[in-house]
């Protein structure tokens, strides 16, 4: 591995990280604000990722290694415990809390665009001919500490874009299934949310939703590249 690939790596694992633990703690918080302590008493409303590592080492360790090693960027995953039955009681917090960490990538998204925008503006970065996940913007000023938070801002933007996406997705155990029982009888809400709960249902549901995400990820991120570079076309 070339230094240059693993200081990559590094970054991606900095933005991925801090990306989870936000939306992990977004859920979390919200919980807590709405009468479910059960993820504050672990100790999981907090941006410290520690705890959320220690939840789910695989898919906040092991499995964003191996597919930056595979495919040159990072996925994964974290969970946050709640009360089933607090949301069988609250079904419309159960949605707010599950709203919640979407909403929360969603901030970074923006926070990235307007730290692109900033540096626009200073003239600091500039649109890129080409983008990747990892090159979202150029750098006019020389130098690795420029180009270091170029890799950062751009990761950031893209990282999240995907995560707010990809959980918004009303396919069980994503955060959008959440949402489902909105449209549906109350005798039917409760059978749904009865069946979601086994695990072969997120299996399922996980492989559908990654083979559906690449057809709708993709204009999403075009119009986002579009709102943020405006005057230039990307396609």
């Amino acid at each position: 591995m070339t230094p240059e690939i693993l200081i990559l790596g590094l970054a991606w694992y900095l933005v991925f990280v801090v990306s989870l633990t936000f939306h992990e703690a977004a859920h979390a918080f919200i919980a807590h604000r709405l009468g479910d302590s059960t993820a504050y008493n672990s100790g999981q409303v907090s941006l410290d990722p520690t705890p959320h590592i220690r939840r789910e080492p695989i898919g906040m360790v092991v499995l964003p290694i191996i597919s930056f090693l595979a495919n040159g960027w990072m996925i994964g995953w974290a969970s946050t415990p709640y009360d089933p039955n607090w949301a069988r009681r609250y079904p419309k917090r159960e949605i707010l809390m599950a709203v919640a960490g979407p909403a929360a990538n969603l901030i970074l998204v923006i926070i990235a665009a307007l730290l692109i925008r900033l540096g626009m503006l200073f003239d600091i970065f500039y649109p890129p001919e080409t983008i990747t996940f990892s090159h979202v913007v150029d750098v006019i000023r020389e130098g690795r500490a420029l180009a270091g938070i170029g890799v950062i801002v751009s990761i950031l933007f893209t990282l999240n874009l995907v995560l707010f996406v990809f959980n918004l997705l009303p396919i069980p155990p994503l955060d959008g299934s959440a949402l489902v029982p909105l449209f549906l009888s109350e005798q039917n809400a409760n059978l749904y949310k009865q069946l979601i709960t086994r695990p072969a249902f997120s299996i399922i549901g996980l492989i559908i939703a990654w083979q559906l995400f690449g057809f709708l990820f993709a204009p999403i991120h075009t119009l986002a590249l579009n709102l943020l570079f405006p005057g230039w076309h990307y396609s």
